[in-house]
């Protein structure tokens, strides 16, 4: 997987309006090529590189957690809200005149906050961190359809000739517009979410026994639960603040990384990262090669992935 997505990086930094031959990396690279050239892959194509792969491996990651912690296949990065409450918070700041990088720390604060809310409810309602995944996945929910009402009623109010077209497209996802950077403020976050989870993944293989068989071997469920919660929202609030909402990445991958390693999440979680940071970027040069015009990586994500997470549903039945 490893070397797929050194592959897949590679091919790449070839594609696009602006051609490019693999004998000119090089030189592009050390500075001695062509100089509009070298602009193309230094400046655009690489930031967009690395916001895909980043992108897809965080919502990998955070799925692969997600459908472990909860013991649920069918989970995915936001079902605890994020993603709702990160779209929300950015079509309020573009409502609201913002741009560049203050709607991406809008929609990042807002993802942090729906999931805060969740899991303050499931605790208000369940009495503990460690009563069970059911009051977090149906308070998820919940939170979850709230911040989509406040899409509604954000685009409702927008202005239907500027506002709202900015907000549809954005909500749309995309990597068009990361600049690097928004690909440097990136890294902290997810860097802050990522490694917590693969230093831990082991401990979400005993989670999958249930919790009080988890007690039992002197796990603290609560705490872990949180720590997994925490991790997986720094990574789904940071990827949807950058690239806006990308279905499917979070839910699909899980699935097709277990067929190929097994259900150890020590090799599960990075394999995830691995395939979906792959699985992003080749997507990503789809929705920018296919056409004339760019198609929006939300809309092809979910084209391409629920055929074929269907595709798998059907073959791990047979």
């Amino acid at each position: 997987m490893g070397a797929l997505l050194v592959l897949t990086v590679l091919g790449s930094l070839l594609v696009g309006r602006y051609s490019i031959s693999l004998s000119d990396l090089p030189g592009l690279i050390l500075g001695s090529g062509d100089a509009a050239a070298a602009q193309v892959l230094l400046q655009v194509r690489l930031t967009r590189i690395g916001a895909a792969v980043l992108t897809g491996g965080a919502l990998s990651i955070s799925g692969s957690a997600y459908q472990g912690m909860l013991r649920n296949p069918l989970v995915s990065p936001d079902i605890l809200g994020a993603a709702a409450g990160a779209s929300c918070g950015a079509a309020l700041a573009i409502l609201l005149g913002l741009d560049g990088l203050a709607v991406q720390a809008v929609a990042f604060a807002a993802g942090l906050t729906a999931v805060l809310l969740t899991f303050a409810v499931s605790r208000a309602v369940a009495g503990s961190a460690a009563s069970g995944p059911m009051p977090l996945i149906l308070t998820g929910m919940i939170v979850g359809a709230l911040f989509s009402a406040g899409i509604s009623v954000i685009k409702f109010t927008a202005d239907p000739y500027n506002t709202l077209p900015a907000i549809t497209f954005w909500l749309m996802g995309g990597l068009s517009y990361v600049t690097a950077t928004d690909l440097l403020l990136q890294l902290m976050p997810m860097a802050l979410g990522a490694v917590p989870l693969l230093l831990l993944s082991w401990r979400l293989n005993v989670l999958s026994f249930g919790d009080e068989e988890a007690s039992s071997l002197g796990v603290n469920v609560g705490r872990l639960r949180m720590i997994f919660i925490v991790g997986a929202t720094l990574l789904t609030s940071t990827a949807v603040a950058v690239a806006g909402m990308i279905g499917w990445v979070g839910l699909l991958i899980p699935h097709l990384t277990r067929m190929l390693t097994g259900m150890n999440h020590r090799l599960l979680l990075p394999a995830s990262a691995l395939l979906g940071a792959s699985f992003l970027l080749i997507a990503d040069d789809l929705a920018r090669g296919l056409f004339d015009q760019e198609i929006p990586l939300g809309i092809l994500t979910s084209i391409v992935g629920a055929p074929a997470f269907l595709y798998l549903l059907l073959m791990k039945e047979k």
